[in-house]
This record gives C-alpha cells, structure tokens and sequence, in this order.
C-alpha cells in the first residue's frame, strides 16, 4: 500500500525530528526476517531508547537530507530497517546484538558525528562501553589510587601498633598466678 503526498511529508517530518535528537544512525538488512523476530528486535531498540523504523529509502533520504546523517545516504539501498539513538552507542549496539544472534538480519552502515560507518564501523562503534559503564569504570580509576594509599596506612598502623599491642599483653600474662 503506498502512502499519499501528505502521509509522506508526515513521515520524513517525523522522521527528520528524531533525527534530529539523534547522535547515531545503524542500518541494517532485514531481508528473511520473520515478524517474531522484528517484534523482538523492536522491543529490545524501545527498552535501550532506539527509533527504530522500516522506511522507505527515498522518504529516509529526505529526512536525513541537510543533517550529519546525509553521508550515509548512499547506503540507503535495499530493505533497510533504520535505527536513530541519542546515545552514541545505542543504535548501534542493538542493531549489532540482534544480528549476532540472527544471520538475516545484516549490519550495512551508518553514520556518526558526520562521519560515514561500514559494517565493521558500526560493530565497533557497537563495541564501545555504555555510558553508565565508562562512567563506573572512571569512578574505579578515580578510586583505586586513594583506596590503596588507605589500605597503606591501614597496614603501616597495623604493623606499628602490632608489636606494642603484643608487648602489653605479655605482662598481663606473666601477671597471672599459675595454680
């Protein structure tokens, strides 16, 4: 069913606002995709905070036309499912999961702070951390040197304390009469 000249204008306007937000673009190949298995990967891109959309690629081109994304519109060929996060690593990171676990559904670009992504540049840009992740692991950074300069100190008072503590209980041991 094709859609009339004002649904298309609603759909590249939808579709230009989120963009809009967006920080990355995925595509990927869905052909052979059962609809089980598109619902699934919908459900796993609304939990993370993806649009993820089938568009057709003129009506996508329009949208992204004008924006950083518009360096990936020559990859916009063939059935492509569109996935559009306002976390950098987002998009990329289910797209890349669900195609893991699913040989039909193929990674084929995307785009990302202006720049152009092959396959192999959305999978590693899927490789990155979250940001919740980068965050926890900059906090340990940040807390291994103090932790252990405490531990340090903890040690060096043990150690001077170790020995004066032995020596006071050795008297009140010899203190004591022997029955």
């Amino acid at each position: 069913m094709s859609l009339n000249r004002n649904e298309k204008a609603a759909v590249v306007t939808d579709v230009a606002a989120q963009v809009a937000r967006s920080q990355t673009l995925a595509l990927a190949e869905y052909r052979g995709l059962t609809v089980e298995h598109l619902n699934a990967l919908r459900r796993q891109a609304r939990d993370k905070g993806v649009y993820l959309h089938v568009l057709k690629n003129t009506l996508a081109r329009r949208a992204v036309a004008g924006t950083p994304f518009e360096v990936a519109s020559g990859s916009m060929v063939g059935p492509l499912i569109y996935g559009f996060s306002e976390d950098a690593v987002a998009a990329a990171k289910v797209i890349s999961d669900f195609a893991k676990g699913n040989d039909k559904l193929v990674v084929k670009a995307g785009a990302y702070a202006g720049k152009a992504l092959d396959a192999d540049g959305v999978k590693a840009l899927a490789a990155i951390p979250t940001k919740e992740v980068l965050l926890a692991q900059l906090l340990g950074l940040m807390q291994s040197p103090i932790s252990r300069f405490a531990r340090v100190l903890a040690a060096v008072a043990e150690k001077r304390a170790g020995p004066a503590a032995d020596a006071a209980a050795e008297p009140a041991a010899e203190a004591t009469p022997a029955a």
